[in-house]
């Protein structure tokens, strides 16, 4: 037997599935160890965006757009919830308004599909959007939802039945070496190449790699409502005129800096806990909301109910739903690149490390192991 073929993959989050896929479809043999029964980090913690307009054009654009596709293949393949919902950015203020109105303008040369949509077109689109104070909506058809905590779950079997891709959950692995890792019951496992694809855990792995990498932790909260009564729908994802200023894509927009400088001085609190609202449906027609971001010293394993009240304080005021009664909060934490959109080393031969995603793993991971397997073939 070839055991050249021989791939280890650490990490069952999307990032990690998303290497599997994508090594199985090249004929290799693929291992993944998780070391919890099922993959509980960041990949189940999140909206279930596909958000391709978040991506600054060029490279990181186009990756996003092979996981959009990557999705949408899922979706027939594996029977994958995946909703082509597209997504509205709402404005409610001049200034967001100005922001949106220089994105449309410079889409076309950037390669982005958008929509200037008035009043009227917004509400037309989204039952949930509040007419009070709206200006009108910057349309994408490009975003998806997907539930993540069933399709992370759903995908292994799959991955298994289809591809023979083999899981060993509730499996340490404490220590990597060009061709095998060793797990924290002693077991020894031949890989000729291992991908680490499990957040900022590598840190126990390659603990130097780790303190040079750049990453740091980012924890967010988020809020669930009870199932929207009526077979309501929330129509595309809605994002606030905060959201302008945390996506990369929208830097190219002049107007920003001044949209950055009143939110500080009107309501530096939301800047203090990162705070930008965003809502999403997924498919038993409970809401997700959210969200915030806290760096680094500032995380904490408790949660803050002053956040979860700014983040409903703003929603509040961005949309309207039937049933605002939430019926779970949680927090995630994930890795982030202080410069760089992800962070990729090879510490040893055959030796990869893929992660710090930032919060966009379920918009990058298929695109960016797609990449990563042309360049490794």
């Amino acid at each position: 037997m070839d055991d050249s073929r021989d791939v280890g993959i650490i990490g069952a989050g999307i990032v990690g599935l998303a290497h599997a896929w994508a090594a199985a479809r090249r004929g290799h043999r693929v291992t993944v160890f998780e070391r919890r029964q099922t993959a509980a980090g960041a990949s189940v913690r999140n909206f279930g965006m596909v958000w391709p307009i978040g991506q600054p054009a060029g490279e990181l654009r186009t990756i996003a757009l092979r996981s959009r596709q990557a999705w949408l293949d899922l979706a027939r393949d594996a029977g994958l919830w995946v909703n082509p919902c597209g997504s509205i950015h709402l404005a409610n203020r001049a200034d967001e308004w100005a922001v949106l109105e220089e994105f449309a303008a410079e889409a076309p040369a950037l390669g982005y599909d958008c929509t200037l949509l008035t009043h009227n077109e917004v509400l037309q689109r989204s039952p949930a959007a509040n007419p009070e104070g709206l200006l009108g909506g910057l349309f994408s058809a490009s975003e998806l939802c997907v539930n993540p905590r069933d399709a992370v779950r759903a995908l292994p079997e799959w991955l298994a039945g289809r591809f023979g891709v083999r899981f060993a959950f509730g499996t340490t692995i404490v220590d990597i070496g060009s061709g095998g890792v060793r797990s924290a019951d002693g077991r020894r496992w031949d890989c000729h190449r291992t991908l680490v694809c499990a957040g900022a855990d590598f840190e126990t792995l390659f603990p130097q790699v780790f303190a040079a990498s750049g990453l740091q932790r980012c924890k967010l909260q988020m809020l669930k409502t009870a199932r929207q009564p009526a077979s309501w729908t929330l129509g595309p994802h809605l994002a606030s005129g905060l959201t302008l200023r945390h996506y990369a894509n929208f830097e190219v927009c002049p107007s920003l800096a001044l949209l950055k400088q009143r939110i500080a001085a009107e309501t530096p609190e939301l800047d203090r806990f990162g705070i930008h609202v965003m809502a999403s449906q997924n498919d038993q027609g409970a809401v997700i909301l959210g969200d915030s971001h806290e760096y680094g010293r500032a995380i904490e394993p408790f949660d803050k109910a002053e956040i979860d009240d700014l983040i409903l304080r703003e929603l509040r005021r961005l949309i309207r739903l039937p049933d605002w009664t939430i019926a779970e909060r949680w927090h995630g934490v994930y890795a982030k690149h202080r410069d760089q959109p992800l962070f990729e080393a090879e510490p040893l031969p055959e030796v990869r490390i893929c992660t710090g995603t930032g919060g966009a793993g379920m918009t990058m991971a298929f695109g960016l192991a797609e990449r990563c397997w042309e360049l490794w073939p």
